[in-house]
């Protein structure tokens, strides 16, 4: 495609917020402003906090106004939502560039979004190149894990003698395989040891899973990455794909794992016109194969390398705060090396609390909380961070005997709760009849079905040339005979021409009465219901509507633990994970000890101890002024069964050693006195025998 080579437009003032940084990763490939060429490959290490989204914005904005058609842009991102974020502020950029009304419409890129959701979109448009049915339905997690339990049960897996790994167990096995791209039995040995001596037999089972999603015409999550992978692998298909987009960029790559690495690899095998951006220090997710190397190793991959460009200005945090996380994350082994730094001066350095035990940490926290709240820091501003989620526990109900209001980020997600998936599948059934999960599941709604009858249903379906036809003509069993027509008209109405989102209406017509029947609180769970029809008037189609709920559904339920009603301002409580991208004034981070963290489920090897001191960097740079790391001198962990709970002494954790001591301001809270004697009388009483003689 020939490069623009129009002068440069008078835009030079909306790029003036930009610093020397973040302007050269901007500009990369343009020569005054024009671009003449696609430029090589470029890898931006982006510092916590350093205005990384709008630069990738930025970047987009001026390709744009450099003449690259914004058609041919790609823009792969982790979330939905971030995604439409970009869009949003590429869209304010090109306005504010180009003078435009506010009536006016920016350019839009039509490529963006996640790495599943653009993987779903090009085997839509690609199916019948590849095999595919043009038909097929997106299954989610739980409906794949259903049908890996459904063909478990039919290899007569779940009857051995010994203990075969469970559905969920199974899946995460298949997944991790694919998306690592290890082999099964290296994953095996270092990931599931407890599971090595059934290899054979799972290879067995994932056969047979395969071979019933293809027979189903049904993808899961995990074959939106793989399928565009094999097609890439077609010389002749990977070139007509990769002609459409003149430059791909990628947001938070240090989050990819080696199947994402191996299509961006085929997209653009010599890297013009690829950007990534990312930070080494925050990849903490190994545990969803995200692979670290690939950031790492990524300026190499390309002769000649990748150019590399550092954003090291934060906007977050304050310098003391920036010192301390400098100096835990420059102890790790390999790195970008970076020195965050900030305009943001401070006296007050991030303080190390030592208290007896969890109680008194909780009474801590607690304490602490209210006075910043006394200094005009509202708790909405406020957050407890933790490896895992019950570490929290003691603050919890240290804060609710407080009646400090909390919202815990965690829980039951929208599209685990029984009712949302129950209407999903209805939809999912009338858009795939062939969807042997969605079948199941929506046939025992109806009153007199059970696993038997529905099972009949659907072997009889899976083997017609015309399954419709099939259930049309089902002959319910008699309990069933009343209320099996009304479901058949709902499906053919659904199969007819689709009128999207009435569709899901007449689907919840149907289903409200079973909702009732089932459910004590049917009233409240109707409120989901309304929501997901709300958030179904923003999708075209049916189609769309199933595969982007599928791929990034909303996060929370009616009946979850969300904002309490009655307050306007509540505290923040979320694992570190859950807390990447955020940021509060004043953070706690708790148990700051070794066996927490790191955790001592993830002390096998370097590579996992690494994951858990950046770890500790990504807690550490969500706090802007202030930041508490609580060191308990006696904790509780919680260990496998065989082996019980544990009462442990804590020490500070070996991400912060001596040398690093002058980064942090160090305090000592003794136990509350409760009033309570400070020893029992040296008595010993039978209790039980006394309880007993009463009734002597």
């Amino acid at each position: 495609m020939p490069m623009s080579t129009a002068p440069c437009h008078p835009y030079l003032d909306t790029f003036a917020s930009l610093n020397d940084q973040q302007r050269s990763a901007v500009d990369h490939g343009l020569v005054d402003g024009v671009l003449t060429t696609i430029p090589g490959p470029m890898l931006v290490i982006a510092g916590a906090g350093s205005g990384k989204t709008m630069t990738l914005a930025s970047r987009v904005a001026k390709l744009v106004l450099a003449g690259a058609d914004p058609q041919r842009i790609l823009l792969l991102t982790f979330s939905r939502r971030a995604a439409q974020e970009m869009q949003r502020r590429v869209g304010r950029v090109l306005h504010q560039a180009l003078g435009f009304a506010s009536t006016q419409r920016a350019p839009q890129l039509r490529w963006a979004g996640t790495f599943h959701g653009i993987g779903a979109r090009l085997l839509r448009e690609y199916a019948l190149q590849i095999g595919l049915a043009e038909n097929f339905t997106i299954q989610d997690r739980g409906d794949s894990e259903d049908l890996m339990g459904l063909v478990r049960h039919e290899l007569k897996f779940a009857t051995t003698k010994n203990r075969f790994p469970l559905k969920g167990t199974c899946l995460g096995v298949y997944s991790r395989v694919l998306n690592s791209q290890q082999p099964l039995g290296e994953l095996l040995r270092t990931v599931y040891p407890w599971c090595q001596t059934w290899e054979d037999k799972l290879k067995q089972l994932f056969r047979a899973y395969v071979a019933e999603k293809q027979a189903q015409c049904v993808l899961d999550y995990d074959d939106l990455l793989l399928y565009w992978s094999q097609m890439l692998a077609e010389p002749a298909l990977a070139a007509h794909v990769s002609a459409r987009f003149d430059h791909v960029l990628v947001d938070e790559y240090q989050d990819t794992n080696r199947l994402q690495a191996a299509i961006l690899r085929a997209l653009k095998p010599d890297g013009r016109g690829l950007t990534v951006v990312g930070d080494d220090a925050q990849s903490i997710y190994s545990f969803r194969a995200a692979e670290v190397r690939n950031i790492l190793d990524f300026p190499v991959q390309f002769d000649p390398p990748a150019r590399i460009v550092t954003l090291e200005r934060n906007y977050r945090s304050t310098q003391p705060i920036l010192d301390a996380s400098n100096a835990v994350i420059a102890l790790a082994t390999q790195r970008f090396s970076k020195q965050l730094w900030s305009d943001a001066a401070s006296m007050q350095r991030p303080s190390l609390v030592t208290v007896p035990d969890e109680s008194a940490q909780a009474a801590w926290v607690a304490d602490q909380v209210l006075r910043h709240r006394e200094a005009g820091i509202v708790l909405k501003s406020q957050a407890a961070l933790f490896r895992t989620s019950h570490h929290s526990a003691a603050l919890e109900l240290e804060l609710t005997r407080r009646n400090i209001p909390f919202v815990k980020f965690g829980g039951l997600k929208f599209l685990e709760a029984t009712h949302v998936k129950d209407v999903l599948s209805v939809l999912r059934w009338a858009q795939n009849p062939r969807s042997r999960m969605a079948g199941l599941r929506v046939a025992q709604l109806v009153p007199g079905i059970g696993t038997a009858s529905a099972r009949r249903l659907l072997d009889a379906m899976a083997v017609a040339d015309d399954p419709v036809a099939v259930l049309r003509a089902f002959k319910p069993p008699p309990a069933a005979a009343a209320a099996w027509p009304a479901w058949v008209a709902t499906f053919d109405a659904l199969r007819a021409d689709a009128h999207w989102p009435a569709d899901l209406e007449r689907a919840n017509a149907w289903y409200r009465p079973h909702l009732h029947r089932l459910h004590d609180d049917a009233a409240v769970r109707e409120g989901d219901l309304t929501e997901l029809a709300r958030i179904a008037a923003g999708y075209a189609s049916r189609e769309s509507f199933l595969a982007e709920l599928t791929l990034d559904p909303p996060e929370a339920t009616s009946d979850e633990s969300g904002p309490p009603s009655r307050d306007e301002d509540y505290m923040i409580l979320s694992t570190i994970h859950s807390a990447k991208g955020q940021e509060w004034k004043a953070v706690f981070v708790l148990n700051a000890v070794d066996g927490c963290i790191p955790s001592d489920m993830a002390t096998g090897n370097a590579i996992e101890i690494e994951e858990e001191r950046r770890l500790l960097y990504v807690a550490m740079t969500r706090a802007r002024q202030h930041l508490h790391l609580l060191v308990p001198q006696r904790f509780y962990i919680t260990q496998q069964a065989e082996f019980g709970d544990k009462h442990l002494y804590g020490s500070l954790t070996r991400f912060i050693p001596p040398a690093l001591a002058h980064c942090f301001e160090a305090q000592s809270e003794e136990a509350p006195d409760d009033g309570s004697p400070a020893l029992l009388p040296n008595l010993t009483l039978d209790v039980g025998s006394r309880v007993r003689s009463i009734w002597s």
